[in-house]
């Protein structure tokens, strides 16, 4: 058995479904565009997704012809509602983004159910839950389509990569005539990420988080390394070439192992995110709200800080690793955002977000050194 067939074996036991029902890109946002293009999505038609998300969602949709829709997302839940959805629709609605952000699905049925009376299709962007459930069901096992991510700080990181989960099998054979026309990573690309992986694994701690992180986005941007967006994304959308690409073996093989380990991973974070939610509640300032504890996987844990430079550069000297999910409403874009379809300042809840969200990491056993942190810097936790 090769490393592909035996990736997406593991791949459909996690989420529950049939191996032929699971295809892998690349990227995430592969699978994404492959959705898209399998539903026929191209000029005239509207796509409804959030702002408070990554600039390659938007961009999928504008690469197949179709115009972004944005619904503002509620600041408890960081998804947009049910409400906003319905706002948002028009006849030329031809699909809805459901996001699951940092591991937190909300209204996904209530969308769905929706949608499927106004004869709208819908995807749910499960990039930050994959192995998380909604309603005792895995992520993703909604909707026509679910997209996983497994770049890294994902929920388990094969470098980059990308996942698409079919659930409606009339698009089945869509989806694999498209997949039969991606092209293969090349051998230099397969190489690059392989090296990526094990320098990942050998050299990343606490102590070098900074460093290698500025390192790896100076390398992104000059071309040398694979990163999580090519720079050519982040400045216009515009289809880069030869965007519809397969998963490389080194991805297979590297995942195969990190299933592995996933249960246990999860299962960590959501014991260290509950030691940081009780220390928020504690001290009366912003956490997760227990209606969505059932449905949320914790990929972070996501607070609020009044000044997000002067809090990160305190987190660097202390030798703390944050993240910085979602700067923007369209991350990690700062300007430039009609090219988007964007408005920005008609977004107030995404923007008030983007403003001051930071991200702690649960998945090591260091949720101690954090609360420790927050505490010398209680007043600027909001």
């Amino acid at each position: 058995m090769n490393s592909e067939k035996k990736y997406r074996i593991e791949i459909a036991k996690q989420l529950g479904c049939s191996e032929k029902d699971v295809f892998l890109f690349w990227k995430g946002r592969v699978a994404l565009f492959t959705a898209l293009k399998a539903l026929g999505v191209s000029e005239g038609d509207e796509v409804v997704l959030q702002a408070f998300t990554c600039v390659v969602v938007p961009n999928a949709i504008i690469y197949t012809g179709a115009t972004p829709i944005y619904a503002d997302v509620r600041t408890d839940s960081y998804n947009m509602s049910l409400e906003s959805v319905k706002a948002k629709v028009t006849s030329k609605t031809k699909v809805v983004i459901i996001q699951n952000t940092f591991g937190l699905s909300s209204e996904v049925e209530e969308i769905v159910a929706f949608c499927k009376s106004k004869a709208i299709f819908c995807i749910e962007d499960c990039t930050h839950g994959f192995g998380g459930t909604y309603n005792g069901k895995s992520n993703g096992s909604l909707a026509d389509f679910a997209f996983y991510s497994t770049q890294w700080n994902k929920p388990f990181s094969t470098g980059v990569g990308g996942i698409l989960r079919v659930n409606n099998d009339a698009f089945l054979d869509e989806i694999e005539s498209l997949n039969k026309h991606a092209v293969k990573p090349s051998s230099k690309e397969g190489l690059v990420l392989n090296v990526l992986i094990a320098a990942r694994r050998h050299l990343l701690n606490d102590a070098t988080y900074w460093v290698l992180i500025r390192l790896y986005r100076k390398l992104t941007a000059m071309k040398l390394v694979v990163g999580s967006s090519d720079p050519e994304e982040i400045e216009a959308p515009k289809l880069p070439k030869l965007f519809l690409k397969k998963s490389a073996p080194v991805q297979c093989s590297t995942g195969v192992q990190a299933l592995d380990k996933l249960p246990g991973v999860i299962e960590l974070r959501k014991r260290n995110a509950l030691l940081i939610d009780h220390f928020l509640r504690s001290n009366e300032k912003q956490f997760v709200p227990d209606e969505f504890k059932e449905n949320h996987s914790f990929l972070i844990y996501p607070i609020l800080v009044k000044n997000r430079s002067d809090f990160m550069l305190k987190a660097e000297n202390n030798g703390l690793p944050l993240g910085d999910w979602f700067i923007s409403p369209i991350h990690p874009v700062k300007e430039n955002f009609e090219q988007w379809q964007l408005m920005p300042n008609d977004f107030p809840n995404a923007l008030y977000l983007s403003k001051h969200i930071l991200n702690i990491p649960l998945d090591k056993n260091n949720a101690q050194r954090y609360l420790a942190f927050m505490k010398e810097n209680l007043d600027q936790v909001l």
